[in-house]
């Protein structure tokens, strides 16, 4: 018995060195693999604040895209404003100066409207008749005739003594109403036309070529105006 005891023992001993082996051998092992982590980690974290900072680079590219981009929106934005208040500007420029042109002409179109009816009244409408009387060729009338004016005032008095100013005014009125200057005329006779207010005077031009007889009437404040005149073919009558 005493024979086995020291065997046994050694096998014990053995056992337990074995199982201390082991564990050293784990513990190694354990410190072995915090060293790799330790190296990992300071390596990963050595490397981390490069990475962030490059995260961080990456972005501000594309915040500046962003900002361009607005930038360029706003840029696009005004531009458009800017060619559409010219575009307005200059469409209301072109509607001024439409509505200026159209005044104009519509104010030319009245003047030479006023200026046409004026011409016709200064013209008038001349109207020429046949006559029953042997001696008169044509009767001839004018809208266009009016008083020759008059320095006469007060009361009206037809006058045929050969030197008064309503005698020369009569005769103003029968060369105004044959168109021919006085001095060029000869006056065969004025006389009464049927009332105070009324003569008629005979006349030719000195050759004789033209002879007329002419009707007039005084208005009031204005003179003496023609209101008919007869084209005559002969002076050989009794007037």
């Amino acid at each position: 018995m005493s024979e086995q005891k020291p065997e046994f023992s050694r096998v014990r001993r053995k056992r337990q060195n074995s199982k201390a082996n082991k564990m050293l051998n784990w513990m190694i092992a354990i410190v072995v693999l915090l060293i790799v982590l330790v190296g990992v980690k300071i390596i990963t974290g050595g490397n981390a604040p490069d990475d962030n900072q490059a995260a961080v680079t990456d972005d501000s590219p594309e915040e500046n895209t962003v900002l361009d981009d607005q930038d360029g929106l706003a840029e696009s934005d005004s531009g458009e404003t800017d060619d559409g208040d010219e575009e307005t500007a200059d469409n209301q420029e072109e509607g001024s100066d439409t509505a200026e042109g159209t005044v104009k002409d519509e104010s030319e179109d009245g003047e030479q409207d006023a200026e046409s009816s004026k011409d016709e009244k200064h013209e008038g409408t001349v109207t020429y008749s046949a006559s029953e009387d042997a001696v008169v060729d044509e009767t001839m009338t004018n809208t266009s005739w009016e008083p020759i004016g008059t320095s006469q005032t007060g009361n009206h008095v037809s006058r045929y003594d050969g030197s008064s100013a309503d005698w020369k005014e009569k005769q103003k009125a029968l060369a105004y109403a044959t168109g021919v200057p006085e001095s060029d005329l000869i006056f065969w006779k004025i006389k009464n036309g049927g009332s105070p207010q009324k003569s008629i005077g005979i006349v030719s031009t000195k050759d004789k070529s033209k002879k007329y007889r002419v009707y007039l009437e005084w208005v009031d404040g204005e003179g003496w105006k023609p209101t008919q005149m007869d084209i005559l073919n002969t002076l050989d009558f009794n007037y």
